[in-house]
């Protein structure tokens, strides 16, 4: 039997929902995917046991267990809390104790930690009319892939989606990252960064607000949603209904931002042709989502033209694969 010939580097998108990597095995992109997300149990070495034998991924304290990962959910659950996340909006979250060590445990389990792959990982564009740095996060990262002895290389996470899947336009397009905290643009020309921002209204936001409506745990409304949302059809069910209204809501917001910025034309490329847009990312992904961002940019006297909006080839793993795409030519 022919041995798997596994690179060195991967692609990682370090989201605020879900940490994707993607590596090359042969010819071929492989993927692993885990929630950015963890909660904690109360220790006891029996609980130890269990979760080892179970294969769930946990780091132990003296007082409590942190359970890492896909895992997180269920627990929560069972528990009847919501699960919590180390990042927010996009980057580390500064006030949770416990960022940077669940997100470089929930990693070295992607990677294996015998490995010591070059890695090349995602980093948001700075919000529109903010002056929130992303200092901090960035270099958290370096430190924490320091630290795990590899080689590390930023990217921006919605360029990284232009790498992913418009090379049949050689780089050329907008790349958009619809994810947990923040829904990333990047306007790219010849594969080199024209622009990029950030807004944060996303898939948190939604999940959030249809969780204040209908006074469910925002998890379990996101479960509901990843479960079975689309856009086609008419609805009975409050919750669709719902969400539906606030899908809307961030796809408005996305599009008067893109007006916004792409309206400067000091900052903007000379463009001789219209360009492709393409979507991805997991809000992006519900069944419709594509036909009605389009409707909606449509109405919206977009201030450059579209060839066409496209869904990425793979919403979920498009950031992670353009990442690779990145490292396995620059690293």
């Amino acid at each position: 039997m022919k041995k798997e010939t596994r690179n060195n580097v991967v692609g990682l998108d370090v989201g605020t929902s879900r940490i994707v990597m993607a590596r090359q095995v042969d010819d071929n992109f492989e993927y692993t995917s885990q929630l950015n997300a963890f909660v904690t149990i109360p220790h006891s070495r029996m609980a130890e046991i269990a979760l080892k034998r179970e294969g769930i991924a946990f780091r132990a304290g003296d007082s409590q267990i942190t359970v890492l990962g896909n895992d997180a959910p269920r627990f929560a659950d069972l528990l009847n809390v919501e699960t919590r996340r180390p990042m927010t909006l996009g980057v580390l979250d500064p006030t949770e104790r416990e960022s940077s060590g669940v997100v470089q445990k929930i990693i070295e389990g992607m990677t294996g930690s015998a490995d010591k792959p070059k890695v090349c990982f995602s980093i948001p564009a700075a919000p529109m009319r903010s002056e929130q740095g992303l200092t901090y996060h960035e270099a958290t990262l370096r430190q924490m892939f320091a630290d795990m002895g590899c080689e590390a290389k930023p990217i921006n996470e919605g360029l990284a989606v232009v790498y992913s899947e418009l090379e049949d336009t050689n780089y050329t397009g907008i790349g958009i990252s619809c994810g947990g905290g923040l829904c990333n643009v990047s306007l790219a020309y010849l594969s080199m960064p024209a622009m990029s921002f950030s807004i944060p209204k996303a898939g948190d936001f939604i999940d959030s607000s249809a969780a204040s409506v209908t006074g469910e745990l925002a998890n379990r409304v996101r479960l509901a949603k990843e479960a079975g949302f689309h856009f086609n059809g008419h609805f009975t069910d409050r919750l669709h209904q719902i969400l539906t209204v606030y899908y809307e809501d961030m796809i408005s917001a996305l599009i008067a931002a893109m007006k916004e910025a792409f309206s400067d034309t000091r900052k903007m490329p000379k463009l001789s042709k219209p360009i492709p847009m393409v979507l991805s990312g997991g809000t992006a992904s519900p069944k419709g989502f594509r036909d009605r961002f389009e409707k909606m940019l449509a109405e919206s006297d977009f201030p450059i033209e579209i060839s066409e909006v496209r869904t990425a080839s793979d919403p979920l793993t498009a950031t992670a694969r353009g990442a690779l795409v990145a490292g396995l030519a620059e690293m």
